[in-house]
């Protein structure tokens, strides 16, 4: 029982979150039911109460040392997030709005969707505009998954490989790889979510802290949001907690499905908005040349991350797995789903790349 009491703040805080966002969803889809995407939010809830319950089952051992990282986990997801969360609106009321009264006029929801509105209306290139925000949403998308590479290669390559610290320290690097994704992982998940907490409380009418969020917050939100989504929750949260079911798979199905859902997409809607000229269908505003990129981005990408991260797999199993992913994605893609993609994505790779893993390994 220790090894769950270990990591019960975590699963706890994370069902908290997901009710949380259950009752902001019903009070946006009331006030907003026209803007508001509600389907989504069915997914995301699921999502918290999945991630929240998986918690304490991904590390493959069970000993003090490995109870010693998650507790350090805990302190930074349970305790240093919100923490920062916290100075940050501190900092904010008591730097920002106490010395400049008027902030309240210049921040809040109504003014940000005038400026939002004005801004396209301004512009000449409507799909340059629409390619630039994309260039900077995948950007954003894209930011999770390279992370993720970057602290597998630091624990595999250089904590054990080179360092050798999994001696001193007694946890594998494989473990110590899980203890820092999931830790920054679900960490930027309660930071993204703490955040829209402080964005979408214009929902409260006597209760509205929207003015506390930093400009630098709200330039990156006019950069990487579409107008629908000023009503929703933001896109990496949901992003991130639906990679968290294929963590189970191993590492390099993890990270080809993580990538599929996050460069394939970028590469979908950026080449078919640059290049593309033919609709499918023709009242979408998809194009055959962003479906051929995509697929064939994801079909690369599954290659790629299995040849380097799989030493179990032959190349014709590689092949075959990687082409069902990206199979999966031009379905997804091309079927334009009421659900959104960065959640459907990984959570549908996950599901046939995943089966067909089990099946050759």
């Amino acid at each position: 029982m220790a090894y769950y009491i270990a990591t019960l703040p975590v699963t706890i805080i994370f069902i908290v979150n997901g009710f949380g966002q259950l009752f902001y969803a019903l009070k946006l889809n009331k006030q907003f039911p026209k803007e508001h995407n509600f389907k989504n939010f069915y997914f995301i809830f699921l999502l918290w109460i999945t991630a929240a319950l998986c918690y304490p089952f991904f590390y493959s051992t069970d000993n003090v040392n490995i109870r010693w990282f998650q507790g350090l986990s805990n302190f930074f997801i349970c305790i240093f997030t919100p923490s920062i969360i916290f100075l940050i609106l501190l900092y904010q009321y008591v730097a920002v709005v106490k010395k400049n009264p008027n902030i309240k006029e210049k921040r809040n929801i109504k003014r940000f969707i005038e400026e939002f509105d004005k801004k396209i209306e301004d512009i000449d290139d409507l799909e340059s505009y629409d390619l630039n925000t994309d260039l900077h949403r995948k950007a954003l998308h894209l930011f999770p998954a390279g992370i993720i590479v970057l602290l597998w290669i630091f624990a595999i390559y250089i904590w054990e490989g080179i360092w050798h610290a999994d001696q001193v320290w007694g946890i594998s690097g494989g473990d110590f790889g899980v203890f820092l994704i999931l830790t920054v992982g679900y960490s930027g998940i309660l930071l993204f979510a703490g955040l829209d907490y402080v964005r979408l409380s214009f929902i409260f009418k006597n209760s509205n802290i929207y003015h506390l969020l930093p400009n630098n917050v709200l330039n990156l939100l006019n950069k990487t949001m579409k107008r629908n989504e000023l009503f929703e929750f933001i896109r990496p949260a949901s992003l991130v907690l639906a990679f968290i079911p294929s963590f189970f798979l191993p590492f390099s199905v993890f990270i080809s499905i993580a990538l599929i859902a996050t460069l394939a997409d970028g590469a979908a809607s950026i080449f078919g908005k640059r290049f593309g000229s033919r609709h499918f269908p023709k009242r979408s505003l998809k194009t055959i040349i962003g479906y051929i990129s995509g697929f064939t981005v994801a079909f690369l990408i599954g290659i790629v991350c299995l040849l380097i991260f799989e030493e179990n797999l032959n190349f014709s199993e590689i092949i075959i797995i990687s082409l069902a992913g990206a199979i999966v994605f031009f379905l997804i893609d091309i079927l334009n789903l009421d659900i959104d993609d960065n959640i459907l994505n990984p959570l549908f790779c996950a599901l046939v790349m995943g089966y067909l893993y089990l099946l050759f390994a």
